[in-house]
């Protein structure tokens, strides 16, 4: 008979494009639709008959009169829904009539479903099998609910959402379809969780451990029924339905965060803290096995772990805002736990985070220059057989580019936790992010450092690599003191290892050692070249505007025996000098008298005539 399927696919496809106002309407019409087929409409200007009861035979002989029974409920509900969207948006709630109205809505398509499972019950006659039943039972639980809910009796409320969920799991373990958990998800478990939380439960207990206290055993048939499909779902001991759970044995029932002891009062908080434990394990023995090599596999495995710790983060916000909306003050004991448990999930998340970074970064955190990870997979016979390709100075460089960027996100992330409630008053905890801080400092600084020395820019290599042991020289001393906190067969934390720091100080102390040897034979080789500069084979004379630094070599005052040199003349030296320069081949022009040079002048000025020179 189907009869989850027919009614939450009638909702999604409807609540789709519309709104409940618009599903009451379809439902009228196939309401008016189904009579007619069924031929039990009144015609028109006839007299008001009242209907027959459907029977358990009609159901037998015609499924159609099964689907009279369910539109005739779910048409009650939607049209309760639909006055419930209207007036969602008082300021003082939904109260009067409208409320009234809601509630008896919802309790005619609540007995119009119990009449259903009343008709179904008698397996001979209406030919149901028990899936069907049970399915009816579920429906007119969820009605019943819905009703019991705005009337407020929670703990009757809290019984029907159980029933229906208790159904709905039994159910969901034989029927394939994510129509049970749509509506475990979107309408039961909600329903449940706020029941349970009017009604006095607390918040420890899990939806599933609640709906399965709830669940009315004294109903022997339906246990029966109920233990057929799933014979570990009722069961009070650790079974499949609650795994995972608060009360399970992977569930932690409390969480220390530096020295003290929170008890855990959210389910959904601990239920997140057992998946992060069992990703945890999962995370240790992936990285234990020879399988994985590449850094990036490596990093791959840790994507359960840090799922598993958001969602852990996600629900202690999400509990501290309930609290908040309840008008819950800070200073209440419930908020203080909370916000102990939100720094302590969230250091734990972010210190995954930094773990993945330093298995990204390489060996040794990336101390070592070819440590950065490659794309390709290499067997480990290829990698003794074939010899060590080396790479350009352009590929290291870009390799060292992408360290520095892994661990700007680290130092960004260290900077994060120091913004978490209470970690500005914890003064160890502060020496100690610093100290780690700076342990990353200095691999960033080495990064840079290797990228400069890649460039001959060995003076700038020499100061980064200073810095950075510096910066390492601080750290050593501080993890010296207070010790590793980190075993060496742990996954990769914030938690630095001895080992580690170890490494690093010896190494930077040797790469300080060579830097300054580069310098050193990089300033003799200037000092050798300047000793004998090209210039000095000039002789002194033709370079006397320059100052002498380093004395005058007073064996090289001019050149002997002197050179023909071309010297630069201005081209108007040459026009002049034509007429006084004896080339071969040409007669110099002799200078004319002084006799004749007057003469000439003389008649090339005009003769004056008449008075002051006017006239003929």
């Amino acid at each position: 008979m189907d009869i989850t399927n027919f009614v939450v696919s009638a909702r999604n496809q409807a609540l789709l494009y519309g709104d409940y106002n618009t599903y009451h309407r379809q439902l009228a019409k196939k309401l008016h639709n189904c009579r007619k087929r069924l031929n039990i409409i009144a015609k028109n200007r006839a007299k008001f008959s009242k209907k027959e009861p459907v029977t358990a035979e009609q159901v037998s002989g015609n499924h159609e009169f099964l689907q009279l029974q369910l539109l005739t409920a779910e048409r009650a509900w939607a049209h309760a829904m639909r006055f419930k969207a209207i007036h969602s948006t008082d300021t003082k709630g939904i109260t009067g009539r409208t409320r009234s109205h809601i509630i008896s809505r919802l309790d005619k398509g609540a007995r119009a479903a119990e009449y259903l499972v009343n008709i179904l019950s008698d397996s001979s006659k209406s030919g149901a099998s028990d899936t069907d039943i049970l399915e009816a039972r579920a429906y007119a639980s969820i009605l019943r609910g819905a009703e019991q809910f705005e009337k407020h009796s929670w703990e009757p409320c809290l019984r029907s959402y159980a029933t229906a969920r208790i159904i709905y799991t039994a159910l969901a373990t034989n029927i394939k379809g994510d129509f049970f958990k749509d509506l475990l998800s979107e309408t039961i478990d909600p329903s449940i969780r706020y029941a349970a939380y009017q009604s006095k439960v607390p918040r420890t207990l899990a939806i599933p451990t609640i709906a399965r206290r709830a669940f009315p055993t004294s109903d022997s048939p339906l246990v029966d029924q109920i233990n057929k499909l799933a014979p570990d779902l009722l069961k009070k001991s650790g079974s499949d339905a609650q795994k995972g759970q608060v009360g399970a044995p992977n569930a932690p029932q409390t969480i220390t965060w530096r020295s003290r002891e929170v008890k855990i009062e959210d389910a959904a908080i601990a239920l997140a803290l057992a998946s992060t434990d069992t990703a945890t394990a999962h995370l240790a023995e992936k990285l234990a096995s020879s399988d994985v090599i590449l850094p990036r596999e490596m990093a791959a495995a840790y994507d359960e772990v840090l799922i598993a710790s958001q969602d852990a983060a996600d629900a202690t916000k999400h509990a501290i805002d309930e609290l908040k909306e309840e008008g819950v003050s800070q200073n209440d004991p419930r908020i203080q736990s909370l916000q102990i448990t939100r720094t302590a999930v969230n250091y734990q998340m972010i210190s995954w985070r930094i773990g993945r970074n330093r298995v990204l970064s390489g060996e040794h955190d990336g101390a070592l220059l070819d440590s950065a990870p490659t794309t390709t997979r290499k067997s480990k016979k290829d990698a003794t057989s074939r010899k060590p390709k080396v790479d350009p100075p352009g590929r290291k460089i870009s390799r060292l580019k992408d360290k520095v960027v892994l661990y700007d996100s680290t130092l960004q992330s260290i900077d994060s936790i120091k913004e978490l409630p209470g970690v500005a008053a914890d003064e160890g905890l502060l020496e100690q992010l610093n100290a780690t801080a700076k342990y990353f400092h200095a691999l960033k600084s080495l990064s840079i450092a290797r990228s400069h020395s890649l460039t001959d820019q060995s003076l700038n290599a020499l100061v980064l690599t200073k810095h950075a042991f510096d910066e390492c020289q601080q750290s050593t001393a501080f993890f010296a003191k207070r010790g590793a906190s980190s075993s060496e067969d742990s996954p990769r934390n914030i938690e630095i290892r001895q080992s580690d720091i170890q490494f690093l100080h010896t190494l930077l102390r040797g790469e300080l050692q060579r830097c300054r040897a580069i310098v050193e034979i990089d300033n003799l080789r200037q000092k050798t070249t300047k000793a004998t500069p090209p210039t000095a084979r000039v002789p002194l004379v033709q370079r006397l505007f320059e100052y002498p630094a380093e004395g005058v070599d007073l064996e090289k005052l001019v050149d002997y025996p002197p050179k023909v040199d071309p010297i630069p003349v201005k081209p108007l030296f040459f026009d002049v000098a034509w007429n006084y320069i004896d080339y071969p081949g040409k007669a110099p022009a002799a200078a004319p008298e002084p006799e004749q040079q007057f003469a000439s002048a003389q008649s090339a000025q005009p003769q004056k005539r008449g008075w002051f020179g006017f006239g003929r």
